[in-house]
């Protein structure tokens, strides 16, 4: 009998051995150093720090951004750029950034493959509908902060003309069924028994105020009135979007509008706090049909999004003894939201069909086990088979980390002339934090258009 034991031992190390090795080896992918070098340099607003803390991470082997997330190194590094005032290598990244997604478009077949058998990690990162949208804002204010407003408009249009990328986004997800006339979400209700899912299928979002704005004021600054217009138009279309701009209109946008003859205007625009980021959630699903016990409660690890809170809640802008403060134009994280809540049901649909094919493989390999064997070896099979999967298994949580939250704007008419100005940061009453802008001129008849970021 001992023999026999020793035997059935053997058989069921060497089964669920093999078992966990195959998934184990083809979910490897290998782990990046920790980001806690460059998110420190950006919480202390040194970002040339933190740009350089990223090409170190390039450095060697075990690189922070592997070739899988290249466009995530050129997103994050684009950004950071920018922020240092690095306006030219900020361009380069983010286009760099935009040509990988165009040809992402373009997957492997090998790629979706193992994507659907081990997790979406396997594949090579294609980048998030919006940050497709934020690379062109910031490009756009790369090219006018080198002097190139007309370079500047050509971002902006890439979103905003017709069949631009905020066009195609809005019918992107607009997928329903032909026979019943169910929606994307409502059919994966329906076939998967899985009911957490977020209750929109499409995106609710197909104009961004903050790009509109800018192109109105890119558009001022080139003297195109009726240009000009058109976007102020587009700009209230956009901001009667409830879902993603509740709340009020900012008076600045109407004080854009027009400069009293003899005056210059100064406008602001600032970017305040970090926005959300992707962490995994677990969700057990119930699966009957499965014939051994440890395999009927399915794990499904999906991605979530997760706000990362600011701690800035008022903006103020002091010029020649007179202050004014900011208003909120655009909340960032809920276009973020809006627009990765139409892609969850794909990714439920993928997760679902993935963990299916685990958990159907371990329970043939585990029913299989116990005919030999017996049933003492087949339940071996299936609780090692059980921790290869959740050990193969992951959400994929890649997205850029470096985005801000809240874009906010302001301004304010002056005689032409030179100027000291001053922007505080407070959280209630509290001042947290405070930039002063030295020798910022301010002419007629032209953008004048000052930024400020705290990512605080």
């Amino acid at each position: 009998m001992t023999v026999k034991k020793n035997v059935k031992t053997k058989i069921a190390v060497k089964i669920s051995g093999a078992f966990f090795i195959a998934l184990l080896a083809l979910s490897c992918v290998t782990s990046a150093p920790s980001l806690m070098e460059i998110d420190l340099a950006v919480s202390q607003a040194d970002y040339t720090a933190a740009i350089e803390a990223i090409v170190r991470g390039q450095e060697g082997k075990n690189v922070v951004y592997s070739e899988k997330n290249s466009i995530l190194l050129f997103i994050d590094k684009g950004l950071l750029e920018h922020y240092a005032g690095n306006y030219a290598n900020s361009s380069n990244d983010l286009q760099n950034a935009e040509r990988l997604i165009e040809e992402a478009y373009t997957k492997s077949i090998s790629e979706n493959f193992f994507s659907y058998i081990i997790n979406d990690n396997t594949k090579e990162y294609p980048g998030e509908d919006f940050e497709d949208i934020y690379i062109n804002v910031f490009n756009a204010l790369n090219y006018y902060n080198r002097g190139d407003t007309e370079g500047a408009l050509v971002e902006i249009r890439k979103l905003s003309m017709s069949s631009g990328k905020l066009d195609m986004l809005s019918r992107k997800y607009e997928y329903t069924d032909p026979f019943t006339g169910a929606s994307l979400n409502e059919m994966t209700r329906r076939e998967t028994g899985i009911g957490e899912l977020p209750r929109k299928s499409q995106v609710n979002f197909s104009n961004s105020a903050l790009a509109r704005f800018l192109g109105a004021l890119f558009y001022l600054g080139e003297g195109k009135t009726d240009e000009a217009r058109i976007e102020f138009d587009q700009l209230d279309a956009a901001l009667s979007n409830r879902n993603i701009y509740r709340t009020p209109i900012p008076q600045a946008i109407e004080q854009a509008h027009g400069v009293p003859d003899g005056s210059a205007r100064l406008n602001i625009i600032s970017f305040t706090g970090l926005s959300p980021i992707k962490q995994e959630k677990r969700v057990i699903h119930f699966l009957p049909f499965f014939r051994h016990p440890v395999l009927q409660f399915a794990v499904f690890k999906l991605p979530a999004i997760v706000r990362r809170p600011s701690v800035i809640n008022r903006i103020e802008v002091v010029i020649e003894g007179r202050s004014f403060d900011l208003e909120l134009l655009e909340d960032i994280g809920a276009v973020i939201e809006e627009t990765f809540t139409a892609r969850y049901s794909n990714i439920l649909i993928k997760t679902y069909i993935r963990t299916l094919f685990k958990y159907a493989a371990a329970d043939i390999a585990a029913a299989e086990a116990t005919k030999k064997h017996g049933e003492h070896i087949g339940f071996m099979t299936a609780l090692a088979a059980r921790m290869a999967m959740d050990l193969s298994e992951a959400a994929d949580t890649r997205m850029s980390r470096y985005l801000p939250n809240k874009a906010y704007i302001g301004g304010i008419n002056l005689d032409p002339g030179v100027y000291s100005v001053i922007i505080n940061y407070y959280s209630g009453n509290d001042l947290i934090d405070s930039a002063e802008y030295r020798d910022v001129t301010v002419n007629q008849n032209t953008l004048n258009l000052l930024e400020s970021v705290n990512l605080r």
